[in-house]
């Protein structure tokens, strides 16, 4: 979810007044997925590099992500949603942790819609830290280091009981991955929008859909005749 800040910036705003478009925008999109049966959303919330962004714009952004939890919680039941977070979570300030895991604890019956927040998380610090487990499991003798394969790297991944995304969207114009599930979007389909996250709403959605429906995966197999 990018663009928040030059949407800020296109209009003579503050940017955290994008941040909170980005959040409106945000709940339409979940509440989109939801009806839409999508099974699984994860969003790129805050990244283990934000955190050296201007601490005035670090803690506004902690508080919107405290008054989402409480606020939106309702909507998320409404919409049968279960909540998920990956990342570095005990970087985060103790009350942010303290309404993450009651949100998480409230939805964690709901059936439909899972969405995962990805919240201070970096790819290569999430499979550094897989690799340092495996390490641990071989020096005990828990495994064999002969034995790890791709599914044993994945089941110790923050990421565990999910499936690998099928489509990446990328909004803002911005062509680059930013340390986002390396090693879950292996073969994910990639789809790139010039739009800003406050204005991509359900409509710019289906489109992404639409065209991932047309793609042939093929997982570097050749073509169907």
């Amino acid at each position: 979810m990018d663009g928040n800040g030059r949407w800020a910036r296109a209009r003579g705003l503050p940017r955290i007044r994008g941040h909170q478009a980005g959040v409106e925008a945000l709940r339409d999109i979940v509440t989109a997925c939801a009806e839409w049966d999508i099974p699984y959303v994860t969003l790129y919330s805050f990244s283990t590099e934000n955190w050296a962004r201007p601490r005035a714009e670090v803690d506004f952004l902690m508080g919107l992500l405290q008054r989402y939890l409480r606020h939106e919680l309702d909507v998320l039941q409404k919409n049968n949603v279960r909540l998920l977070t990956i990342g570095s979570s005990e970087q985060m300030p103790e009350p942010v942790r303290r309404d993450l895991a009651a949100a998480m604890q409230s939805t964690a019956g709901n059936t439909g819609l899972t969405l995962t927040l990805a919240l201070s998380y970096g790819s290569r610090a999430e499979i550094v830290e897989a690799v340092r487990a495996l390490a641990r499991e071989a020096a005990a003798g828990v495994v064999c280091p002969d034995d790890i394969d791709e599914n044993m790297v994945a089941a110790r991944l923050q990421t565990s009981g999910t499936p690998d995304p099928d489509l990446l969207i990328r909004t803002s114009g911005e062509m680059r991955i930013s340390n986002f599930l390396l090693w879950q979007i292996a073969y994910t389909e990639l789809w790139v929008t010039p739009t800003y996250w406050p204005d991509f709403r359900r409509a710019e959605l289906l489109r992404a859909l639409e065209d991932y429906a047309g793609r042939e995966r093929r997982f570097g197999k050749v073509e169907a005749p």
